[in-house]
């Protein structure tokens, strides 16, 4: 049932979007040890697309600077999907705009704990929208 899945984030797919590996490594250890399965990570945004076209994964963890170029193409596309997604980026809510404002931001360096607590906050309005 997924309401017991959102409290334990058990059996969740998380894409990674992140183009600094030991970020990277940092945040698939916190999102493995809170029970989800790590789709990626996608260090390019071309990687991120063609995960996102694939699909497959509940949520997204989501970079804007991937190695100098936006993130923005991968938000517009996770939007478009319908795949919820919370930013992990060094510039803050700064670097949302636009449709995305409304994303989840979580400044770097992040805690492992905020990170998967807003993951689940994330999910958990997705899953039963009025209660967000």
């Amino acid at each position: 049932m997924k309401s017991e899945r959102a409290t334990s984030l058990a059996g969740y797919r998380v894409l990674v979007v992140e183009d600094e590996m030991l970020v990277a490594m940092s945040i698939e250890d916190a999102l493995v040890e809170a029970g989800c399965e790590v789709v990626g990570p996608a260090a390019t945004v071309e990687k991120a697309l063609a995960l996102v076209d694939g699909g497959g994964f509940d949520s997204a963890v989501l970079d804007m600077n991937l190695d100098g170029r936006s993130g923005m193409p991968v938000a517009d596309a996770l939007a478009g999907n319908s795949i919820p997604f919370l930013v992990l980026s060094g510039y803050g809510a700064v670097a949302l705009s636009g449709l995305h404002r409304q994303a989840p931001v979580l400044s770097k360096p992040f805690d492992s704990v905020k990170l998967t607590d807003a993951l689940r906050r994330l999910i958990q309005a997705r899953e039963s929208p009025d209660s967000a």
